[in-house]
């Protein structure tokens, strides 16, 4: 089997995580074919340009680039694409591209006249270079149909649950699974049944988000019964953290025991201060973080990412990583 390559910007905030994952790779026993962790060059110009270097030779290597997700979105996706350019001149294998946090991907419809679609810009235009896409708890699973490649799109929820059984039992108990807007039920829905796997028994609840613009949500009605219960509110993205807030106080004046929540990608654009009055605040690693809030817990994704690339690169199943978990 071809040499795999992992390429990554070692400059970039969340290069702690892409060497996790790599080491994982390195240190699997099943391993039978080289691997190596390959860094690149940004040379930046007077007038703002720049360009991309990979450091050293992937000819006829597979290439595995893990793209650090903390850039701000305009660099991220014109570092993306100078990359897979770099990689597509340098005769490799074959190229799979890592997103631990996909952006551009709320932007996923035309919601008003005269609109990009970005995440449908995105995803032509990495298909004219990549061979594979993955990525974790993508905003909307519809976006893996805009691609004209392989999206695997994987989820948390095993990690998590797993994490939750394993340090904090007493979540489990009396326990609500609350989406904070309509639109996440699926989501919601989809944990519950796999609580259920584990034999554990909770209900669901639904937070009705009404607006006054973009980015602010007046008030949250909860629909569902969460008085005297255990709420674990089930999101994808921590943004500004306003929704968040809002279906918060909602549940406690609904008779709410104890509020705890998670999402996967933790932009916390406005700062973590207003997560601070929730029991348990929980997110993964896939950004870069630095908290000093006591109630804000990392749930590491770095093995279910480790996995999956390895199974990428040697041809095996992915849904294998949630087979009885």
């Amino acid at each position: 089997m071809e040499e795999v390559v992992v390429i990554a910007d070692s400059h970039g905030k969340n290069y702690e995580f892409i060497q996790k994952v790599y080491s994982y790779l390195r240190d699997k026993e099943e391993r039978n074919f080289p691997i190596n962790l390959v860094g690149l060059e940004k040379t930046i110009f007077k007038d703002g340009e720049f360009k991309i270097k990979i450091l050293e030779n992937v000819r006829r290597k597979k290439c595995v680039f893990i793209h650090d997700s903390n850039k701000n979105p305009c660099e991220w996706f014109t570092e993306l694409l100078f990359t897979l350019e770099a990689m597509s001149f340098s005769s490799p294998a074959e190229i799979n591209v890592v997103l631990p946090y996909t952006k551009y991907a709320r932007q996923d419809r035309k919601d008003e006249s005269r609109v990009s679609v970005n995440a449908k810009v995105l995803a032509d235009t990495v298909s004219l270079y990549a061979k594979r896409v993955m990525t974790v708890d993508l905003h909307n699973p519809a976006i893996q149909s805009f691609f004209s490649i392989p999206f695997d799109n994987l989820y948390s929820f095993p990690v998590l649950i797993n994490h939750i059984t394993e340090k904090h039992e007493d979540i489990l108990e009396n326990l609500v699974i609350v989406s904070p807007d309509l639109g996440g039920g699926k989501r919601a829905e989809s944990f519950v049944k796999r609580l259920l796997k584990k034999g554990v028994k909770s209900e669901i609840a639904f937070g009705h988000k009404t607006r006054v613009g973009e980015d602010n949500v007046e008030k949250v009605i909860i629909v569902g019964d969460v008085k005297g219960k255990n709420c674990l509110i089930i999101d994808d993205i921590y943004d500004t953290g306003n929704t968040l807030v809002k279906a918060y106080r909602a549940l406690i004046d609904n008779g709410a025991r104890k509020v705890y929540s998670y999402a996967t990608h933790g932009l916390f654009t406005d700062g973590i201060e207003k997560f601070n009055d929730l029991d348990e605040v929980m997110v993964s690693d896939t950004l870069y973080n630095h908290f000093s809030s006591k109630n804000i817990e990392v749930v590491s994704l770095v093995n279910l990412f480790g996995e999956a690339v390895y199974r990428t690169v040697v041809g095996e199943s992915l849904s294998g990583l949630y087979d009885d978990k």
